[in-house]
């Protein structure tokens, strides 16, 4: 899977996982989660649980670092480095 392709599942995921009013397409991928969009404790552990159905991948406590959840661009690295 490419950057793009992890880049768009995240942003569709984002949108259906925390119901957001928004296309998927509108999110801007270096806006960050938490003041743009209001991700908050709760909206990560549900983003946490999506990106393990999505990706296949595993989230180590270690791995919650805010700066891992902070935008699309970010959780799109941090995906591409466990895939």
């Amino acid at each position: 899977m490419n950057t793009n392709e992890i880049e768009t599942t995240l942003k569709d995921m984002i949108v259906e996982r925390l119901f957001l009013p928004i296309s998927a397409d509108d999110i801007a991928t270096d806006a960050s989660l938490i003041d743009q969009y209001g991700v908050d404790s709760v909206s990560l552990l549900e983003l946490v649980v999506g990106l393990e159905e999505a990706f296949g991948i595993v989230i180590e406590d270690s791995d919650f670092d805010v700066r891992n959840f902070s935008s699309v661009a970010n959780l799109r690295d941090f995906v591409s480095a466990r895939l």
